[in-house]
């Protein structure tokens, strides 16, 4: 499902300047090159960031995300008219054959429901050509990355182009077993509105993530650590039999 949030026009507009630090998508441009992959499938594009750093390089890119604000932003991005831009997710996607399916950033983990991951791997599996592969991220759940998450650690405040800024933070609201829920709130100085988002991610552990991919008739060629992020996130390859 989308954010909430990010089905928001005003959200949508300035998530690039909340996130301007990209540098985690490097390596999957490297993956892509490294598999020899010309046709490539991005689930949960956003804005389309790395759907476009692709573009750039050939590659002919598929970017679907469920939120429409996001992915007007991305459309109208310079580029934007490279990459074939799809409003939905991986559950009810258009016939295809790519190369590579990937999910980027924290995409995996906020399909929290297991038929919503199951749905999401299948739909992976009928998009990629025979051979084809797909890579995506997830945290290491023993690392627990939420103990970082409240409002010391993350407050900051984020200069927009219009000369206005953005005051924003989170804070954990409840941990269940392998579910973390948290609230983002953003702050705008211009007019005051404040905007609420409140998220779940699921923590899942390498175990389950080999038996959910093995399940829906992938095979596991690598698991990886995110090289800017050495020992915290997993990322895994894997390939649809030839």
């Amino acid at each position: 499902m989308a954010e909430s949030l990010f089905e928001h026009p005003r959200m949508a507009a300035v998530y690039d300047a909340l996130e301007p630090d990209r540098s985690d998508l490097v390596p999957y441009v490297a993956i892509a090159k490294e598999l020899g992959a010309r046709r490539v499938l991005d689930i949960g594009c956003g804005t389309g960031t790395f759907a476009l750093l692709l573009a750039d390089q050939g590659v002919e890119v598929t970017g679907v995300d469920p939120a429409r604000s996001s992915i007007d932003v991305a459309r109208a991005k310079q580029g934007g008219e490279r990459v074939r831009w799809l409003c939905g997710d991986a559950t009810n996607l258009p016939s295809m054959r790519v190369d590579l399916a990937t999910i980027t950033a924290n995409v995996a983990q906020e399909i929290v429901e297991p038929q919503d991951w199951a749905g999401t791997l299948r739909g992976a599996y009928a998009a990629l050509r025979p051979g084809g592969h797909l890579v995506f991220e997830t945290r290491d759940p023993a690392r627990r990355a939420w103990r970082g998450w409240n409002r010391l650690a993350s407050y900051k405040v984020t200069q927009l182009q219009d000369g206005t800024s953005v005051r924003s933070w989170v804070e954990v609201m409840d941990i269940a077993e392998s579910l973390v829920t948290f609230r983002w709130t953003y702050a705008f100085a211009s007019d005051g509105q404040v905007l609420t988002s409140v998220s779940t991610l699921r923590f899942r552990g390498r175990e389950e993530i080999e038996a959910s991919l093995k399940a829906d008739g992938f095979v596991l060629q690598d698991m990886r650590d995110a090289p800017d992020r050495p020992g915290r996130e997993f990322v895994f390859i894997a390939s649809r039999p030839r």
